[in-house]
């Protein structure tokens, strides 16, 4: 079955980097959609990036665009997200998730929570400052 595992969360002070994983079993991630959401307490889950199942198209939130970046190794059946210059406000579980659609056409990364049916258990973030 379809199983999503985040790793690489931890404690980080405000500047710091982290790189979380999420891996993939029960599918090809070459063939949907991938995306990265956050939560933070008492707060809506968020979408934070997207990559494309073609791997040519990521979209970011405006307040991480620049800072995070996300990426996918094929090989290896794994979505990351490298997070750079991270602030207090970065702090949340953060939640891989794949898109309901088997190679949505066109090709394209989205943000829209709807569009994901699959989802990971979270991995926590923290950031002080």
């Amino acid at each position: 079955q379809v199983q999503l595992v985040e790793s690489g969360g931890g404690l980080v002070q405000a500047g710091g980097s982290l790189r979380l994983s999420c891996a993939a079993s029960g599918f090809t991630i070459s063939s949907y959609t991938m995306g990265w959401f956050r939560q933070a307490p008492g707060k809506e889950r968020d979408f934070v990036a997207a990559i494309g199942w073609s791997g040519g198209t990521t979209i970011y939130a405006d307040s991480v665009k620049g800072r995070f970046t996300i990426s996918r190794d094929n090989a290896k059946n794994t979505v990351y997200l490298q997070m750079n210059s991270l602030k207090p406000e970065d702090t949340a579980a953060y939640y891989c998730a794949r898109d309901r659609r088997f190679r949505r056409e066109p090709d394209q990364a989205i943000g829209l929570m709807t569009s994901y049916a699959y989802w990971g258990q979270g991995t926590q973030v923290t950031v002080s400052s």
